[in-house]
């Protein structure tokens, strides 16, 4: 006999009632979003007064919005301010909503056209190409944006790359968060060393491997330790490097110094050559970036630090960042937030994404000497596979080779993936299987979790 849903509802409802929802027995497993708020952007806590000042004056210099004619911004460009890249959840992060880049060329008057690449409401982007115009690898920054239009930019007549035509031989980063980067500066080789060597035998079966990038001149490591550090290191003396994508910057300074130039077109100290020699600034002298070369300090009585270059305000502002603040609370409550993080080490996340490494206890910086990074990230390179390689090698790193991305501050995120290809949390994980991507293992773990851990998964990545 045919029942109506009016005849089966009473049925229903006590089903329901003995059972739990019939909805959360098939909600599948979704990203719960960011974190309102912000959870990072102040200093670490127990900076001496001059270390506090120095924090402060690089966060003045970190948001200023520079010029053409006062700094020599350009002539080529992604942005004009470290700040407009590094804004999310607050300066210092990644990618913030609405994307500055699809505003610029209104804000500075510029004779140029927004790339195909850059939304509104997308991520903040930086552009490769694969290969040049003859067929050998490329691998460099291409500007989005040229000072073309812009004041004091005089005649000059730079076109812009042609994106549209390499619609297959670009690929994009997107901005690393820099909270907590001093703690990261800070870790010692031998520490990050020791910490890739530990559960080898769980490592070995899920095909962890890491990538041996330990360069020979200038190291004494033993043959062994060299199979066990697989690590990105610095070329000439043979430590680790540990900042950027594929960890190619061995420190904040050099990092700071290769943003200046290739991001905002200033040459520096570091960088002293400029990208672009085709539209010179004769209002500013190279390099154009430098010690004591601001006009309101040459020749007053200021502290020493005052005279310092962006670059090295810069790298203060991030050393003394203080790292994000996880909530044990959102989303999700504590209880599931406590589960997630079991689950996180049960399907070997961890053997990766380390959850703390701890900062060198001789550095010369007491606020930061002895603390405990948690950063959820071995700071070494890995194999990703197909799905991730972007064609471009950095140092020692090929194609389908990055850094653990650290997670602290995952949860207020908009963008993942080296490129922010996706907002979802979710996403990004399944991303990370492809062909020989040493993630394989994990992701088959957390494939085989119900929805609801999976969500408990979630909801502790999103607590951080």
């Amino acid at each position: 006999m045919a029942m109506t849903l009016q005849s089966i509802g009473g049925a229903g409802l006590l089903l329901v009632a003995l059972t739990g929802t019939a909805h959360s027995q098939t909600t599948k497993a979704h990203d719960p979003g960011p974190r309102p708020g912000a959870s990072a952007g102040g200093p670490i806590d127990n900076l001496k007064p001059g270390e506090l000042k120095l924090f402060n004056d690089g966060l003045a210099t970190f948001a200023k919005v520079d010029t053409v004619s006062d700094d020599g911004l350009g002539p080529r460009m992604n942005l004009d301010s470290c700040a407009g890249c590094h804004a999310q959840p607050a300066i210092g992060g990644t990618g913030a909503k609405p994307n500055p880049q699809f505003q610029i060329i209104k804000r500075l008057g510029l004779h140029n056209s927004v790339p195909f690449f850059i939304t509104q409401d997308g991520p903040t982007r930086e552009a490769r190409f694969q290969k040049t115009s003859t067929g050998t690898p490329d691998g460099g920054v291409h500007d989005l944006f040229t000072i073309v239009g812009a004041a004091g930019a005089g005649n000059c007549q730079l076109t812009q790359p042609d994106f549209a035509a390499n619609k297959k031989n670009v690929i994009f980063r997107i901005p690393t968060p820099v909270f907590g980067a001093g703690l990261i500066e800070q870790i010692r080789d031998t520490d990050i060393l020791a910490n890739l060597a530990t559960e080898a035998p769980a490592k070995q079966r899920l095909q962890i491997r890491g990538k041996l990038n330990i360069v020979v001149s200038g190291n004494t490591r033993t043959q062994q330790s060299r199979i066990q550090g697989q690590t990105n290191n610095n070329g000439n003396d043979g430590t680790i490097a540990r900042f950027g994508w594929k960890a190619q910057n061995k420190s904040l300074l050099i990092f700071a110094g290769e943003a200046y130039n290739v991001e905002m077109g200033i040459s520096n100290e570091l960088f002293q050559t400029e990208r672009e020699e085709q539209c010179p600034n004769a209002a500013v002298k190279m390099p154009n970036d430098g010690t004591n070369t601001n006009p309101d300090q040459i020749g007053t009585p200021n502290p020493p630090f005052d005279v310092l270059g962006d670059i090295e305000h810069f790298a203060a502002f991030m050393r003394f960042l203080a790292p994000p603040k996880p909530s044990d609370t959102e989303p999700g409550g504590s209880a599931s937030i406590l589960k997630g993080k079991a689950l996180f080490a049960q399907v070997g996340c961890h053997l990766c994404h380390t959850p703390a490494l701890t900062a060198d206890p001789n550095s010369r910086v007491a606020a930061l000497s002895g603390k405990t990074a948690n950063l959820y990230s071995d700071l070494a390179l890995h194999q990703m596979g197909k799905n991730l390689d972007d064609g471009i090698s950095q140092g020692e790193a090929v194609g389908d080779e990055f850094r653990t991305a650290p997670l602290w501050g995952v949860g207020q995120r908009l963008f993942f993936l080296h490129d922010g290809r996706t907002s979802d949390l979710l996403v990004a994980i399944q991303e990370h299987r492809g062909v020989m991507s040493e993630a394989n293992g994990v992701i088959k773990q957390f494939d085989r979790l119900t929805e609801s851990d999976k969500q408990d998964l979630l909801n502790f990545l999103r607590s951080l």
